[in-house]
């Protein structure tokens, strides 16, 4: 008795719960309350570290299992001062899991709290900082402030990313500290690291997510970090981009929709104010600028879509709602089978995808279509599972693929599950409604389940019959006629009440049968479920109203019977009809008009999906999931009308980027004597020379000048780092220049074989006008090379040049001579960077490539650069740009058309390449209306037309550019190229180096690239190697670089090593990457290498290069 007695005292205990010994800390198999934990407090209290380890380790453990161990609080944190790690360790994970609990014996160890924040291991810093924020007392608010502030300070990362998790518990203890944890989290999203982002960003969206400016000039660099942050972390950072992309940049398919609605309208027969309607809406489209997407824009695209190979079901659904909200309709589709990849996970997540899923196709039905077999319905499918799948079969179903899926339907209606049936059937009505040409059929099997033995399966096939029969109720008398022979049988009550609707909407096609079946529910009225009693009451109504003779006494009959029911709804609707039918003294007018109230026509019922208007709330979230906005859901905001300013995300900051700014960098060298010099000498009537001369004698500013774009607002901040790294720079370029003076005589003789004379100089000139300052900023690097080393006659050749080009200078002699000291600095200038920016040679080409595109500027932006590049330029290849013949004189009939690649970004879409083009009538006559027409285009190519020449005289010429998406390849877009009389047939074919742009890139950038792109998917096949052996004239690294930036528009990345030259270009259309390495060997031999995502580009390349190095 005294066993069971303590027994049932220990279970009705203060814990609660009782013990069975299976607890290691318990005393006995039962043990009182007094006694209970005596000998873990007893170890916690020895003088023995391993004894306190041993006894923290069994606390945990309990704690893990969900034991209460709270009464051991006093105990455990008597050990907070403890000199052990491992055992301070465990002590702060039990304190963080009961200090809101025991508030009042947490704070007296405060003090030990605060000196764990300064202690050497960043663990026991994290640990403190984590139990003093989990500590809920308003009292020490300014300790937790303090502690925060300094730990987003703190040298690791773990410990301020702890400060970041603590952030938002002191938020939402004191919101009256937002302001100041604001300042904190603006510190800690300007950090750098990966640890942090993901919990900052969090942070961010629980204090203050309307703050869009604090992420501003962090954007990039969010964006670029991604791929490294933690799941969970990159999770929190695409949903909050989302939101940021949605407020920042302009819808991608706006152009789209205008079109769409367009033609919409013309399609159908106008008048004449449709006609105006028309005009007004082919105006505004005229009006509406081409849509260029924002580079940022498409950094956040490019940067999330590797991540739909992520392992975590989470991140994958994140970019799949990020591409959805965010991405051109012509993009979104890379979604689909990251989405059907995550089908084959876990019930609970198939549930959340297939509800996204069924959402997105509604409105991008064709993204699924390919895949529409994943869909199909398992046996061994949960019910809720099973029901999302037919939702999407049923939204993907068409005119092509409605046969298949109707005949998964017809074996999903045998399953044993009466849900799933339900559901099979309704569907099987949604397809009739959507697809006209099926109607019938389904109309005609939803009938033949009429004889089923299964009274659910007849009950909804009655309800789904009744919403198909309103479309077209004359032509189906029969099937009214058969459904109301039924009514004895089917038990269903909202079976029984949608066939007495049907029968009393359509009495008139059923005069003989309608009456009767009121006469028998007159005998069952009373046993009636309410909602058969109502159907009743209407169907009497109806027939009184259409045929009284027959109907009038059961009317009143069952009018009497539902006076007296129970429920008061039916009451009232009896009340209601009798004042409106049967004519007294006391109705009111609206007895006149009872037959339009009750027979009016009323409209067929559309079948739409649950899902339909779901896709305002942000897709993969809760509020999505529970179609109801959930507390602390942020609204997916509206496109703006217009792009706000860009330049906003053009600020770096320096905490995160070691290297000075550029523009203190750019200072500084300004600063210096020989800048100084050369442009005080120089004069107003040499401004020309002048600016020639820094663009080629220094590309470090005036890449600079175009890469900023807009940052000129950025702080150094770190002065005195970049004195000292600016130092180290001069030594270092000393010792480069020194190298360079002993490899000069062969430098020179490259150059002197491969400069042609001034009259080939000039003709260059002549064709790169609209160029001058590159081509002049080459020759002139050039020439000034030349002018010190050469012969007096190479000397005067340029100086002629150059006098040719300052027509304006008044004064001949005095000029020179400044020239000149101007020359030799500009020498010492492109000496200096030799190393890592390579002169231009002479032939300068007719068009440059040291052109930054807006978009390879704004993804460098959120990069910090290294030292060893200061800013990105490209070598510009010699010679002039090779012209292809697009249409012969004689074929033309006068008419001779030519085309270059003129390496130019084409503004109007920067996925294009600008073709360059020139016609040159050679005819007596002139040539009118020069345009295109008809392109015949392979699957993914795009072009855009240039605009028409109205007019073109006779022996005249005429340049215009047109725009060629490739798509990544070197088919021929082939068009007609038309005349005011005659049409001829041509195509423009690349070679593979002109589907590609210069990608900038450092030493570092180029290695981590090529290691992603062995380590890829694909492993080795995204690259290709080859043996060579260089040709006769590739006598030094010039001559090299020279032919490889020829024959493909890529630019030079610098190298460490002196037998190693690289470039980097990405394609184009798709942005894909391109790194090519030329490494020369012994005895004129040399390696080529080729790393491209894009294999057969890659192998295209090689054969290119290969041939223009053997030459």
């Amino acid at each position: 008795m005294s066993a069971s007695s303590a027994f049932s005292d220990e279970k009705g205990g203060s814990s609660g719960e009782p013990e069975y010994g299976h607890d290691p800390a318990s005393g006995g198999i039962f043990s009182s309350d007094y006694k209970r934990h005596d000998d873990l407090k007893e170890m916690l209290d020895s003088n023995k570290d391993s004894l306190k380890l041993e006894a923290m380790k069994r606390i945990v453990a309990m704690i893990a299992r969900g034991k209460n161990a709270s009464d051991l609080f006093p105990a455990v944190v008597k050990n907070v001062a403890c000199k052990n790690i491992e055992v301070k360790k465990l002590v702060y994970v039990y304190l963080v899991r009961y200090a809101e609990e025991q508030q009042d014996l947490a704070l007296l160890s405060i003090s030990t709290f605060q000196r764990g924040l300064k202690d050497p291991n960043q663990l026991i810093r994290a640990s403190a900082l984590r139990v003093l924020s989990s500590i809920r007392v308003t009292i020490i608010v300014p300790i937790m402030m303090l502690a925060i502030k300094e730990a987003a300070s703190d040298m690791s990362p773990y410990v301020r990313k702890t400060a970041a998790h603590a952030i938002p518990k002191l938020h939402s203890l004191d919101p009256e500290q937002k302001d100041q944890l604001i300042e904190v989290i603006e510190k800690l999203l300007a950090d750098k690291t990966t640890l942090v982002a993901g919990s900052v960003v969090m942070a961010f969206e629980e204090v203050c997510p309307d703050r869009i400016d604090l992420i501003h000039k962090n954007y990039r660099k969010l964006c670029n970090l991604l791929i490294d942050v933690e799941e969970w972390g990159q999770v929190v950072i695409i949903n909050m981009l989302t939101r940021y992309a949605r407020t920042q940049f302009l819808n991608p398919n706006i152009n789209e929709s205008l079109l769409e609605d367009g033609g919409e309208t013309s399609f159908y027969p106008s008048d004449d104010e449709e006609d105006e309607e028309k005009k007004v809406d082919t105006s505004a489209l005229a009006k509406r600028k081409p849509y260029v997407m924002d580079p940022d824009h498409r950094l956040l695209l490019r940067n999330t879509k590797p991540l739909l190979q992520s392992r975590n079901a989470a991140v994958v659904m994140a970019v799949a709602q990020l591409y959805f909200h965010l991405a051109p309709k012509a993009e979104v589709g890379v979604i689909a089978k990251a989405l059907v990849r995550l089908m084959r996970s876990h019930s609970e997540v198939q549930y959340v995808v297939l509800q996204n899923v069924a959402t997105m196709s509604i409105k991008r039905r064709g993204m699924f279509e390919p895949y529409l077999k994943s869909f199909y319905i398992r046996s061994t499918d949960p019910t809720q599972i099973k029901i999302l799948k037919l939702e999407v079969l049923t939204n993907l179903a068409n005119e092509t693929n409605i046969s298949t899926i109707l005949r998964e339907f017809q074996t999903y209606i045998k399953s044993m599950d009466k849900d799933f049936v339900a559901a099979s059937i309704q569907a099987i009505g949604r397809c009739a409604t959507n697809i006209g040409e099926v109607r019938d059929t389904c109309l005609n099997g939803l009938v033949q389940l009429l004889s089923n033995r299964d009274e659910l399966v007849v009950a909804e096939s009655v309800v789904v019959i009744k919403k198909l029969l309103q479309m077209q109720p004359e032509q189906h008398s029969d099937i009214i006629k058969h459904m109301a022979k039924l009514i004895d049988n089917i038990q269903v009550p909202m079976a029984r009440a949608s066939i007495l609707w049907l029968i009393g909407e359509y009495c008139e096609h059923v005069p003989k049968i309608a009456p009767d079946v009121l006469r028998k529910m007159a005998k069952s009225f009373t046993n009636e479920e309410d909602i058969v009693k109502l159907q009743i009451i209407n169907l009497a109504a109806k027939l009184y109203l259409t045929n009284s003779k027959q109907t009038k006494l059961l009317t009143q009959y069952v009018l009497n019977l539902a006076k007296y029911d129970q429920n008061y709804d039916i009451r009232d609707r009896a009340r209601f009809i009798r004042q409106l039918i049967v004519p007294t003294d006391k109705s009111g007018a609206l007895n006149k008009y009872a037959k339009k109230l009750f027979l009016a026509l009323k409209p067929a019922p559309v079948l739409e999906s649950p899902f339909k208007d779901r896709d305002h709330f942000q897709l993969g979230s809760l509020s999505h999931l529970l179609n109801a906005k959930a507390s602390g859901y942020q609204e997916l905001p509206d496109w703006p009308e217009s792009a706000p300013d860009p330049s906003v995300r053009n600020v770096e900051i320096p905490d995160w980027s070691k290297c000075p700014s550029r523009k203190d960098r750019k200072e500084k060298k300004v600063e210096k004597p020989f800048y100084s010099d050369s442009e005080g000498e120089s004069g107003p009537t040499e401004s020309a020379d002048s600016e020639s001369d820094s663009g080629s004698g220094s590309p470090s500013v005036s890449g600079s000048d175009e890469s900023a774009s807009g940052s000129e607002s950025e702080e150094s901040g770190g002065d005195t780092e970049s004195e000292d790294e600016d130092e180290e720079e001069e030594k270092k370029k000393k010792k480069r220049m020194e190298k360079i003076k002993a490899k000069k005589p062969v430098e020179e003789s490259a150059e002197s074989e491969q400069s042609s004379g001034a009259e080939d100089r000039k003709r260059i000139r002549k064709v790169g006008k609209d160029r001058k300052s590159t081509s002049e900023s080459a020759s002139e690097s050039e020439s000034s090379e030349s002018e010190e080393e050469s012969e007096d006659e190479s000397e005067e050749e340029s100086e002629s040049d150059t006098d040719i080009r300052k027509k304006k200078a008044p004064a001949k002699q005095p000029p020179k001579q400044s020239k000149k000291e101007s020359k030799k600095e500009t020498q010492e200038m492109s000496l200096l960077d030799l190393d890592d920016f390579e002169p231009t040679l002479a032939s300068a080409p007719v068009t440059p490539v040291n052109y930054l595109s807006s978009s390879l500027v704004s993804d460098l932006e959120g990069l910090s650069l290294t030292d060893t590049i200061l800013a990105p330029t490209t070598i510009a290849p010699s010679g002039l740009v090779k012209m292809y013949e697009l249409l012969h004189r004689i074929t033309g009939e006068g008419l001779a058309v030519e085309y270059c690649f003129s390496r130019q970004p084409f503004s109007p879409d920067p996925h294009m390449v600008a073709v360059q083009i020139q016609f040159t009538n050679n005819t007596s006559s002139e040539t009118k209306s020069l345009h295109i027409e008809e392109p015949k285009l392979q699957s993914g190519i795009r072009i855009k037309e240039f605009p028409e020449i109205e007019l073109l005289p006779a022996g005249e010429s005429v340049t215009v550019v047109m725009g060629i998406d490739f798509c990544d390849s070197t088919q021929a877009a082939n068009f007609q190229l038309c005349t005011h009389s005659r049409k001829f047939f041509v195509s423009i074919q690349p070679p593979v180096g002109e589907l590609m742009t210069p990608a900038f890139l450092t030493e570092s950038d180029f290695k981590k690239e090529q290691e992603n792109l062995l380590n890829g998917k694909l492993m080795g096949m995204n690259e290709i190697s080859e043996k060579l052996t260089l040709g006769e004239k590739c006598v030094n690294e010039h001559v090299i670089v020279e032919r490889v930036t020829a024959t493909a528009n890529l630019s030079r990345v610098p190298c460490g090593s002196e037998k190693e030259c690289r470039f980097a270009g990405k394609t184009v259309s798709s942005g894909c990457i391109v790194l090519v390495t030329v490494a020369n060997k012994e005895g004129g031999g040399a390696q080529l290498t080729v790393n491209c995502e894009k294999m057969l580009i890659g192998t295209m390349l090689v054969k290119d290069i290969l041939q223009a190095l053997t030459q």
